[in-house]
């Protein structure tokens, strides 16, 4: 059998989305969903979808804010869902399967919006490469009928980058942007203070250092950076470690390292893959 070529992939998530008819995005203003919203918006026009954003303290503040932004500049409805994961005690003591927790949150809030809606379908960004990968999520969106039309085509990351960039999406080559609580190690507590701190901490490094793909990961007092190698002779220099060194302990950490491995997306999987 031969692979389908990436205009094939697309036609089928088209035809996935017009079977749905209309369709609620979990938006999140990153690569994938803002892909999937643009493509259902093309598909089965602004009447038929709705974009809806998640707010809560895991969601970085920027990524809120672009979320709004990317919908109104798709012409998209927007629609912000308070979802109040902090009051499961599941979700904060920060298990292996925190996501699933996380995104059963989500997902409970959707199906219900769509309920009194009509809408017909909730839809996900998850692309193909998600399935091999580590995602207690995915288990959340299966148990609540949620569709994944780039997952199902056959979409990877990869294509989907490239299709967003013939349709002219801005967030084409955005650098992937996690929950805040995926940088903090699995089994302590996940507190609004924490992810206060590794949001400030980020920002820091993206708008003082101009470094785009970061993790501040959070060990209690430590504060572990990645970036890419690139950028860790950069950081290393006397004048910039003093500046981070700094602003990171007045934040409230006590300890500033630099991970000499470098960034690596999901490196707080390590301890479980162990």
């Amino acid at each position: 059998m031969t692979q389908a070529t990436l205009d094939e992939k697309y036609e089928n998530m088209r035809r996935i989305l017009r079977e749905l008819q209309s369709v609620a995005v979990a938006f999140s203003a990153g690569v994938d969903s803002t892909f999937v919203l643009k493509v259902a918006m093309d598909t089965l026009g602004p009447k038929n979808v709705v974009a809806v954003t998640g707010r809560s303290e895991s969601l970085a503040r920027t990524e809120f804010e672009q979320a709004s932004e990317l919908a109104g500049a798709l012409g998209a409805e927007h629609v912000i869902l308070d979802i109040n994961e902090f009051e499961n005690p599941e979700y904060t003591a920060n298990p292996g399967n925190r996501c699933y927790h996380c995104k059963t949150a989500l997902y409970t809030r959707l199906k219900r919006f769509i309920t009194e809606r009509g809408i017909k379908a909730v839809v996900s960004g998850d692309n193909a490469d998600d399935l091999g990968d580590y995602r207690p999520g995915l288990k959340a969106a299966d148990e609540h009928g949620v569709r994944s039309p780039v997952a199902e085509a056959g979409l990877t990351k990869d294509d989907v980058r490239e299709l967003s960039k013939r349709l002219g999406l801005a967030t084409h080559d955005k650098p992937a942007s996690p929950c805040l609580a995926s940088r903090v190690p699995y089994g302590e507590d996940i507190t609004p203070e924490k992810l206060r701190m590794i949001e400030a901490a980020e920002a820091f490094l993206r708008e003082e250092m101009d470094i785009r793909e970061c993790r501040v990961r959070h060990h209690g007092h430590l504060a572990r950076i990645e970036v890419p190698h690139v950028f860790i002779k950069t950081l290393a220099e006397p004048g910039n470690a003093a500046r981070i060194d700094r602003h990171f302990r007045s934040l409230g950490y006590t300890y500033v390292s630099l991970d000499l491995r470098g960034f690596r997306s999901g490196s707080l999987n390590e301890a479980i893959e162990k």
